[in-house]
Parts: C-alpha cells; sequence; structure tokens
C-alpha cells in the first residue's frame, strides 16, 4: 500500500512537471525559465535543490556520529553559498544576460577556460546526482521490502525525474520544486513533532544530544582539527558557488531583487530546516535504543527511515516518504538539468555553431537523457558509497578548479586568462597530488589545490606584467653608461 502510494505520488508529480512543459518554446525557457519566475519560487527552487538525500539521510548519519562539527560541511558549508551567492555574485552575473555559468568564463577568460571550467563543473555533478539517484534506490528497496533491489530502485527513479525534467527543463523543475518543498516541509515536522511525543518531549531529545556532546560545533584548537575544520567548510561553501544548478536560480528570476535575496533567504531557511532531520536521528535514539545503536554501526543512513517504518503509523510513513522523495526529486532534477545544459551551451556549440535555436533545444534534451543514464551507471558502480561522502567529494573538483578564476574575474580588474589558466592547473595539480600521496593525510587535499589556486592567478596574472615592465625598463637604459644605469635603476 504504501509503495503503492509513493508510485501514485511520483505519477502526479510527472504529470505536473509535463504541465509546466507547455511553457517551454526556447532555451531560454528550457535552461532559465525564461527569466519569469518571481521571488518565492527563486526561495522554493533553492531551498529544494539543496534538500536532497544527503540532508535526509547523509546529515543525521554523520550528526550522530561527530555532533554539529561532524557537518560543518553540510548544512553549514551549503547554506553560507547560497547566502554568498545572493550577497556577492547574484547582482553582478544577473546583470551580464547570461545562459549558463560557464558563459561568463568565456566572456571574462575566452574559448579555452569555457571549455575547461564546463568540463569540471559538469565532473563536479556525477557524485551529486548519484547521491540523490542511490537514495532513490535505497528508498523502493525499503519500500518493497526488498523486492526491488537498489540498483533497479536507482533506475525506476531516475526514469521518474527524467519525465518531465527532459520536456520541461528549468520552468518543470521549479514548478515541481514549489510543490514538493511544501510538502517536504509539512511532512518533515509533523514527523519531528510525533517523534519528540514518542521519545517523551522535545527537551529530552535535545538534553540527550547535550549530554553527547553532539551540539559541539568549533574543533579542538589544534592545527590539525583546525585545518580539517577549514577544508571541510569551504568545500561545499566555496566549492558549490561556480555551479550551473545555483546560476540557473540566480538567471530565472524576474529582477535583480529576486535574483538576490531569493539564495540569502533559501539559505538561511536550508540551514534552519536542516537540524529538523538532525532532531529525528537523535530521537531514535530515545525510541528505539538497541536498534539504533546498532543501525549507527552499520549504516547509519538507515536509521531514519527504520524509526518511521518501525515505530511510527501508516499516516506518519506515508507524510516521511512523500517528503523523502520531494527532497530527492528535487535536487535530481535540477542537477540532471544542469549539466546537460552546461555541455550544449559551452562545448556542444564549438562543434556545431550554426544550430538554431529550435535544433539546440533537441539538442539540450538529448543531453539530459544521456546524462541520466551515465549518472545512474555510476550510481550502480559506487554502491555501498555514503550519500554524505558522495556529495562532499563533488565539489572539491570546482572548489579547487573553478571557484578562485570566478571570484578574481568579478572582483579583481588585474585578473588575466593567463592567471585563469595558472589557477587551474595549479589547482587541480596540487589537489591530484595530495589525494594520491601520504600529504593528503598531513594537509587536506582541496585546502592545499584552494590555496595553490590563489597563488596561480595571482602568479599568472602580475608576473607577466612584472616581465614586461622589467624588459621596458631595461630596454630604456639600453645605452646609458653602465654606472648611470646602475644608479637610475636604484
Amino acid at each position: 500500500m504504501l509503495l503503492s502510494l509513493v508510485i501514485a505520488y511520483l505519477l502526479v508529480t510527472i504529470a505536473i512537471g509535463l504541465w509546466a512543459a507547455k511553457r517551454v518554446k526556447n532555451t531560454a525557457d528550457f535552461a532559465i525559465a525564461g527569466r519569469h519566475l518571481p521571488l518565492v519560487m527563486i526561495i522554493t527552487t533553492t531551498f529544494a535543490t539543496w534538500f536532497g538525500s544527503e540532508t535526509v539521510l547523509g546529515i543525521p548519519a554523520k550528526f550522530v556520529q561527530g555532533g554539529l562539527n561532524g557537518v560543518v560541511e553540510d548544512p553549514f558549508g551549503a547554506g553560507t553559498c547560497l547566502i554568498l551567492v545572493g550577497l556577492f555574485f547574484a547582482a553582478r552575473l544577473y546583470k551580464m544576460t547570461l545562459l549558463t555559468i560557464s558563459d561568463y568564463y568565456r566572456e571574462r577568460y575566452g574559448r579555452l577556460i569555457e571549455v575547461v571550467c564546463s568540463l569540471i563543473i559538469i565532473l563536479s555533478y556525477l557524485g551529486w546526482v548519484s547521491a540523490q539517484v542511490t537514495a532513490l534506490g535505497l528508498v523502493f528497496n525499503l519500500l518493497s521490502n526488498e523486492a526491488i533491489s537498489i540498483p533497479l530502485g536507482m533506475v525506476l527513479g531516475t526514469a521518474s525525474i527524467l519525465a518531465y525534467t527532459l520536456f520541461g527543463g528549468m520552468w518543470s523543475v521549479a514548478v515541481t520544486d514549489f510543490i514538493q518543498m511544501i510538502i517536504l516541509v509539512v511532512g518533515l515536522s509533523i514527523i519531528a513533532m510525533f517523534a519528540a511525543d514518542q521519545a517523551g518531549g522535545a527537551d529530552k531529545v535535545i538534553a540527550l544530544a547535550s549530554s553527547k556532546d553532539l551540539f559541539n560545533f568549533l574543533p579542538e584548537p589544534s592545527f590539525d582539527q583546525v585545518v580539517l575544520f577549514t577544508a571541510a567548510g569551504i568545500t561545499m561553501m566555496f566549492g558549490s558557488i561556480p555551479q550551473q544548478d545555483v546560476f540557473q536560480r540566480v538567471m530565472s528570476a524576474k529582477n535583480v531583487k529576486a535574483a538576490t535575496r531569493g539564495p540569502v533567504i533559501g539559505g538561511i531557511c536550508y540551514i534552519l530546516f536542516a537540524f529538523v532531520p538532525m532532531f529525528l536521528v537523535t530521537s531514535a535514539l530515545i525510541i528505539m535504543p538497541e536498534t539504533a545503536g546498532t543501525l549507527i554501526q552499520d549504516d547509519p543512513q538507515k536509521v531514519i527511515p527504520t524509526l518511521v517504518m518501525q515505530k511510527m503509523p501508516f499516516v506518519m510513513q506515508v507524510l516521511f516518504f512523500g517528503a523523502l522523495m520531494s527532497a530527492l526529486k528535487s535536487t535530481a532534477s535540477a542537477t540532471l538539468l544542469a549539466p546537460s545544459v552546461t555541455f550544449v551551451e559551452n562545448i556542444w556549440r564549438q562543434f556545431f555553431p550554426r544550430q538554431s535555436d529550435r535544433q539546440e533545444l533537441w539538442t539540450m534534451r538529448v543531453a539530459v537523457l544521456v546524462f541520466s543514464v551515465c549518472v545512474c551507471t555510476y550510481a550502480i558502480a559506487l554502491q555501498g558509497t555514503p550519500i554524505y561522502d558522495m556529495v562532499s567529494s563533488a565539489y572539491q573538483v570546482t572548489l579547487v578548479g573553478a571557484f578562485v578564476p570566478l571570484t578574481a574575474g568579478l572582483y579583481w580588474k588585474r585578473a588575466t586568462t593567463q592567471g585563469a589558466v595558472f589557477s587551474i592547473v595549479l589547482g587541480i595539480l596540487t589537489w591530484v597530488l595530495f589525494m594520491a600521496t601520504p600529504a593528503g593525510e598531513a594537509f587536506p587535499a582541496q585546502l592545499a589545490g584552494f590555496v595553490a589556486a590563489i597563488v596561480g592567478v595571482v602568479i599568472g596574472s602580475l608576473g607577466p606584467q612584472a616581465l614586461k615592465n622589467r624588459h621596458a625598463s631595461h630596454h630604456h637604459l639600453v645605452g646609458v653608461p653602465e654606472g648611470v644605469a646602475s644608479t637610475l635603476k636604484a
């Protein structure tokens, strides 16, 4: 019965997404909803995109093992990313009327940087979308009492999202996000109140978390711990900024006000509401201590679903899985669309520059289909990898490869194409070197790559100018007696 209701819910969302697809007439409608979304929809779609499998399943698993210090990357880093986008990036990018974030790299640095950063951004989505697909497979597996295998569940989940994303693009994603966010917030809020009642009151749940030091956020005052804390914090805080899904929400806004305020409000709401799954996993320690303790050791991602399935009435089960499916579908649909649009606009166009808008729209839909197949295959191959780890690792490559050129280009006039090249090469090479050697155990690879990227953009931008000035100075002094030239140089 529960599985039937979830399938019915999937069919309803598909129908709504296909209805919204009627508004798609061209590539701008497909990629950025024709820049028509009001503030309320920018808030809901940014919130819904961020609130995915890692928030409902991954964050609680990390929280119950390491407290707030263990989830600095997400939700704190991830939510802060949206706030930073709204405050420092949205207005500048919105006024440029671009279709993708990679269009900015082309305008600022040229074709080479556009293509390289596009590949970096597309690659980063594999881990994030795979996390959503993995969770969808887990849901189908749980609801069918393991009659549906996790890989088959992944295929079914991917197909359900593809059904409307393929045709409606950003319009379908935004409309379904709006509805799914309402279901998500209402569903999880009611379940949290029910769980608090079962645990003997919210105060007992909070007291238990406090007694286990789960509210400790700041690291131990040692170099190693502070460095690890900083690296975890900036991974999604900065690494998520040069992402097409974030950019799409900014560019889909109907005006600058919606583009700047939407991500800020969405980010604050995300951080606050991410505490609800953390509350649920802590209440499970009181409601079913033995089962929860065993699951925390074996597979902590299953604690909340098991709590709902074993200790809550049927209505609560419907609410929970409706909310979970909403979270997964909203995130997965956005993250299937973003890399596909980037590929067509910034890579495919290099080889087929004279396509009509209608041909390009068709190509974007094919790209969504192909990327969906790749992601589903990748998720099945990585089966067993923790969801939180899949998501966090996805953002390291954009942190070390794409964030610094974007920020330098917007805020530093002296940043050059050569500086961007140096930044990308040094950042990625340093990151890979630390990942592949014991150096990564002593110092986080993504932080080393991030620092190297900053050094790269400075040296690459200022180095040639310094050499040019030095050469000009030398040329000016040619023919001057050596003693006099030395005096002039001094």
